[in-house]
């Protein structure tokens, strides 16, 4: 079973990217994000044809969440993340695909910091570790997948000084997310590659794909009861090559069916 996440930045505009992705992939599942689509504009009809069946939740600016099934109906099981119903933005989707749970998640940038938007940020990663807690609980088999908005370690961040001041990299964002890991979590990319130098985002501006100067912000982690199933994760990094590409490649694992 392949299980892939990708920030698409804009589904509509990238459509073409995501399809030749999807042809050449052929993933079981998707996890995409920042869909900046509003419900009534997301291109189901065209990734039906495709042969993927979809449950979104769609925003327009920058939000937007969506899960793709190759083949199959998905089972919406939540579209929201639990803990604060004043919470507006489309960022969290979750569903059942073939006995796993798999979420759809795209956690909040936070810059400026420090600020409001820092705060949201960390308060909205808290919220997900209590939701993530009460999944883990309750005994299902569960893949949390999406851009966290969090580079984890040093490794995770090409040598540089210049995001220092970036919320990516705060050690509060840092602990937030090794508090989300904790010790029942699988990190499945960097568990396959405990010492590489792998990344999911290359900024657009400064030369930055062509440098290698690239974060690893796109992560998919494994309930406990996953974890044996794992046999190979890694990031799709040449789709980032492409014309009109996302400033995302899509990161992925395969699991051992049952």
């Amino acid at each position: 079973m392949l299980i892939a996440t990708f920030n698409i930045n804009n589904v509509n505009r990238r459509l073409p990217n995501l399809l030749a992705w999807l042809a050449k992939r052929h993933p079981d599942v998707v996890a995409l994000q920042e869909l900046k689509a509003t419900q009534a504009d997301f291109p189901a009809d065209a990734l039906r044809d495709a042969g993927y069946r979809a449950v979104w939740r769609g925003q327009k600016t920058w939000n937007g969440v969506a899960l793709l099934a190759r083949g199959r109906e998905p089972v919406l099981t939540r579209d929201a993340l639990p803990g604060d119903s004043s919470d507006s933005q489309a960022r969290y989707i979750e569903a059942a695909f073939n006995g796993i749970i798999i979420a759809s998640i795209y956690a909040p940038n936070g810059n400026p910091q420090p600020g409001p938007k820092f705060d949201y940020k960390l308060a909205w990663l808290a919220r997900l570790q209590r939701h993530a807690t009460a999944l883990r609980k309750s005994g299902a088999p569960v893949v949390l997948a999406g851009d966290f908005n969090v580079a984890p370690t040093d490794i995770d961040i090409y040598p540089t000084r210049s995001w220092d001041d970036d919320a990516l990299i705060q050690p509060e964002s840092r602990a937030a997310f090794r508090k989300l890991l904790g010790r029942s979590w699988t990190d499945a990319v960097r568990t396959i590659h405990p010492d590489e130098r792998i990344y999911s985002f290359w900024d657009y501006k400064r030369n930055r794909w062509p440098r290698d100067a690239g974060l690893r912000l796109d992560h998919l982690l494994l309930s406990p009861n996953l974890r044996d199933r794992l046999l190979d994760a890694n990031v799709d990094r040449d789709t980032r090559g492409e014309d009109g590409a996302s400033d995302h490649a899509p990161a992925w694992v395969k699991l051992r069916d049952e």
